[in-house]
């Protein structure tokens, strides 16, 4: 039976969903503004993140939020932490690759977390102890027996600081060595799901937000999978780096990004 706050999250997620169907159709017309350097905020952002918090407000008028456009709001040890459209980029240039991401906190831990991808229709679900799903089919890591071997990763460059893509060069090349090859789709919280469900045999980033990870690090996680930051500690929500994999596939590429990420 899913949980009542997971309920609120689902239904908030599928009102934002269907803004984004709608407005894609005429896609070229949305009033877009620049954040900063390389960051961009649309009205369907928005729109849909005020849908978002109209929803969810309705059951829990209480609770705080932090939110990638509005930012923290409300003092509460519920904490909402929301990515109205994760995949701005790729909304606004016509790919049908992006979600939403809704992740509820308590006292600073994720407790329920939900990704919809609106176009493919694919609504990835955890609660805290009790599985990850897919459309309400549970969900695991892939088996990942061989490790790095033959493993295929997502990843993504950190394009909102530039200054760290040296590094993260070195990351790439040392990993993308070991593997049988990379994918960078452009949406964080589909590269978590996507791992979950065994799609991913892992996944590595750095330069992220809260909302690009509370999500689907906690899906990751009921799915079997391991979620750390570039240094093994869990709070990745703040330390601004992540891996996803499954055990097997996570010591090999802990132990690579580690090395090439601290040398100079």
């Amino acid at each position: 039976m899913t949980h009542p706050v997971l309920n609120v999250a689902i239904e908030a997620a599928y009102a934002a969903g269907k803004i984004m169907r709608r407005q894609m159709q005429h896609v070229d017309a949305i009033p877009v503004e620049r954040k900063a350097r390389h960051d961009y905020v649309s009205e369907v952002d928005k729109a849909c993140e005020e849908e978002i918090v109209r929803e969810i407000k309705r059951f829990y008028p209480d609770h705080a939020f932090l939110c990638e456009e509005g930012g923290k709001t409300g003092d509460d040890e519920h904490v909402w932490i929301i990515d109205p459209l994760d995949g701005t980029s790729n909304y606004l240039h016509g790919i049908p690759h992006f979600a939403v991401s809704i992740a509820q906190q308590f006292r600073g831990k994720t407790v329920h977390a939900v990704v919809y991808d609106p176009i493919r229709e694919e609504l990835f679900t955890a609660s805290k102890g009790s599985g990850a799903f897919l459309n309400n089919k549970r969900v695991r890591v892939s088996p990942a027996k061989n490790g790095l071997e033959g493993a295929i990763l997502a990843t993504a460059f950190p394009f909102r600081d530039r200054s760290k893509l040296q590094a993260y060069a070195r990351v790439f090349q040392s990993v993308f060595a070991k593997i049988e090859d990379i994918r960078r789709a452009g949406t964080a919280s589909l590269d978590l799901a996507w791992v979950a469900a065994g799609r991913m045999d892992g996944y590595f980033e750095v330069g992220i937000k809260p909302w690009d990870v509370a999500a689907g690090a906690l899906i990751v996680r009921e799915a079997g999978g391991v979620v750390m930051d570039f240094d093994g500690n869990d709070t990745v929500e703040e330390s601004g780096s992540i891996i996803a994999a499954p055990y097997k596939v996570m010591t090999p590429l802990r132990q690579l990004i580690g090395a090439k990420w601290k040398t100079p």
